[in-house]
């Protein structure tokens, strides 16, 4: 019998026009049958977001931009920053997480993103040169960091469906207050970031949930959900209630 492994938010403006949100209910399945893990899944609109989802054992920003909320993506970001709630953000996800990162951590509260803004006078996130909606690319993974852990290989070979990225820039401003990049595309490009202070932090501009045909889980998304059910788990031993969630 799968265990119970607690209450996982989907953060995501579901559309069966995006092929994340058609995997993710794969990859429940597999994680499920494969890992023993069986979670309560919430899809929570990015316009629905608010602080019951601190009653979550983990948060995943989804991509699907742009979202209808982006101050309901980035509230989602923050809680589970805030509050040590395992957290994954992939594609605008990850877009979505510096920008959380900056405004909230690093005070600069006037950075935009191109594609909600793109009059804007300060563009943190910026179309890319060249777009990779569709693609696959290679990434160079830092040593030391939980992504090179997780992948146990220096190079991997990701999927991205995305046309805007990190104004490369700004990485010293992240830095310098403790965002970590730990993996780069060929040219030199922040593609993952993390929180190592974090009990889990990750975000990723690919996007993990296509890799392969969905049976078997990509190492982030393996992680992560382990890391849900060890929240779940401190959680029930400490006599700790939940929120109620919508469903």
């Amino acid at each position: 019998m799968n265990a119970y492994s607690g209450r996982i938010a989907l953060v995501a403006d579901r559309s069966p026009h995006v092929r994340s949100h058609v995997r993710i209910p794969i990859l429940l399945d597999r994680l499920r049958d494969r890992d023993n893990l069986d979670f309560d899944a919430y899809w929570i609109p990015t316009d629905q977001v608010d602080e019951a989802l601190e009653g979550f054992d983990g948060i995943w920003l989804l991509p699907g931009s742009p979202y209808r909320s982006e101050a309901g993506a980035i509230t989602a970001i923050r809680i589970a920053r805030d509050n040590g709630i395992p957290f994954l953000g992939t594609c605008a996800g990850f877009q979505h997480a510096m920008l959380e990162f900056a405004r909230n951590v690093c005070g600069a509260t006037n950075v935009e993103h191109g594609e909600n803004t793109p009059d804007a006078d300060d563009l943190l996130i910026v179309p890319m040169a060249c777009s990779l909606d569709g693609h696959e690319g290679a990434i160079q993974v830092t040593p030391g960091t939980r992504a090179a852990a997780l992948l146990g290989a220096e190079r991997s070979m990701e999927r991205y469906h995305c046309s805007y990225g990190l104004d490369t820039t700004r990485l010293g401003l992240l830095r310098d207050h403790g965002l970590v990049f730990s993996g780069y595309d060929d040219d030199g490009d922040p593609r993952i970031a993390e929180l190592p202070d974090h009990p889990f932090y990750l975000a990723t501009l690919f996007q993990p949930e296509l890799a392969g045909d969905g049976t078997r889980p990509h190492p982030f998304i393996q992680a992560f959900a382990h890391a849900i059910a060890d929240r779940s788990a401190q959680t029930a031993d400490a006599g700790l209630g939940v929120i109620p969630a919508a469903t």
